[in-house]
């Protein structure tokens, strides 16, 4: 009762509740906060959950962040984290993300009743998403709708189904749109134009939403990084280095180009349709126009299942749906038919029940220097 307590918690996205359930679940095990053994993974560490949190709490300190920033920050990177998605401590390593000691405040720059878009003024993505994220549900449970966009931003926002799962949370239907920049061939080059371009799509099924959060990119960024970091080769297929041939060396891929996530026109497509989405809408820059590296872009809304017919009629079918595909005969070899957030919720599950996470012993090794 006490683990699916703290799931539940966690996937109502509200961490830090959640992490004070965890310590007692740590003492009630005997599992220390401070130690971190080897598993049966050959480089890979098992760390605590207190002190995974201490670490990145610590780490985002060294780099310039006050307490209400480390707050929200640090929420972001451990959702990630306890569900085995490469869009946590990673990236606090090496140069991490500190913050620009000449960030302003995040700025309205044009707002109705159903929207807004916010000037970043380099402030943390993390932060400045989390800000449009508030006036998307407070002007969605007014009107039914809302949408934000985001621009002038330069680090990372973070696994983008934590914003999407948050909208559907609230019970709406949340989308969220991301660019970056340009690490990601078209279908038929190898120079890259895209981001990795993430989407996530959020429904408000019941007892626990259904988040789908996929890079449109044969992998996040952030893999790449991960790879290079443990030293070890890619999959075949993910990229190319910077002459176009295909390569498995994270560094040389770095320096040369993902694909898109299936290797062809139709990854490629929707790869353009979220850098448009997240880029010139937005006011960001998109495909190495303007200052690609300096203006990051976001675009969420949300969408009141009410304005088309009944929410609840929605959550029920939903149920039905998800039923219906789970229920679905599988191939020979195939144990269960998957729906979105199932694979990081199973995660999330086992890592909560063992009070610890497994992570790569180089990657520690960063975190642990960074944090100081």
């Amino acid at each position: 009762m006490l683990v699916d307590g703290i799931v539940s918690c966690i996937r109502l996205m509200d961490l830090r509740e959640a992490f004070a359930l965890s310590l007692y679940y740590t003492a009630l095990f005997r599992i220390t906060a401070c130690c971190t053994v080897c598993c049966n993974k050959e480089g890979i560490m098992r760390i605590s959950i207190v002190e995974l949190r201490k670490l990145t709490i610590a780490a985002l300190k060294n780099q310039g962040y006050k307490e209400d920033e480390i707050s929200i920050i640090s929420e972001i990177l451990l959702y990630a984290q306890l569900r085995g998605n490469n869009q946590g401590v990673v990236k606090l390593i090496g140069q991490g993300m500190p913050k620009d000691p000449n960030v302003k405040g995040i700025e309205i720059e044009k707002e109705t009743p159903l929207s807004v878009r916010l000037n970043g003024n380099q402030n943390q993505a993390m932060l400045v998403v989390s800000r449009a994220l508030e006036f998307v549900l407070e002007k969605a449970k007014k009107s039914g709708f809302a949408l934000a966009g985001t621009n002038n931003t330069s680090t990372s926002s973070g696994a983008v189904g934590y914003f999407a799962g948050k909208i559907a949370a609230a019970g709406f239907i949340g989308f969220v749109f991301s660019r970056a920049p340009e690490r990601v061939a078209a279908y038929g080059s190898y120079k890259p134009v895209f981001g990795t371009n993430p989407i996530a799509v959020a429904l408000p099924a019941k007892p626990d939403p259904v988040v789908l959060d996929m890079s449109t990119a044969s992998m996040s960024f952030y893999g790449v990084i991960e790879a290079r970091t443990a030293g070890t080769r890619l999959p075949e297929g993910v990229g190319y280095d910077a002459g176009g041939n295909p390569s498995t060396d994270p560094a040389a891929v770095a320096a040369g180009a993902l694909r898109s996530f299936d290797g062809g026109f139709k990854g490629s497509a929707l790869a353009m349709m979220v850098e448009a989405l997240a880029g010139p809408l937005t006011g960001a820059s998109f495909s190495g126009q303007q200052d690609s590296k300096k203006n990051w872009g976001h675009l969420i809304f949300a969408i009141d299942p009410n304005l088309l017919g009944d929410r609840d009629a929605f959550q029920s079918n939903l149920k039905r749906l998800i039923a219906n595909i789970k229920g679905s005969t599988g191939l020979p070899g195939v144990e269960e038919i998957p729906v979105p957030g199932e694979r990081g919720d199973a995660i999330l599950k086992k890592t909560m029940e063992s009070g610890e996470v497994e992570i790569e012993k180089k990657l520690l090794e960063g975190l642990r220097k960074a944090a100081g």
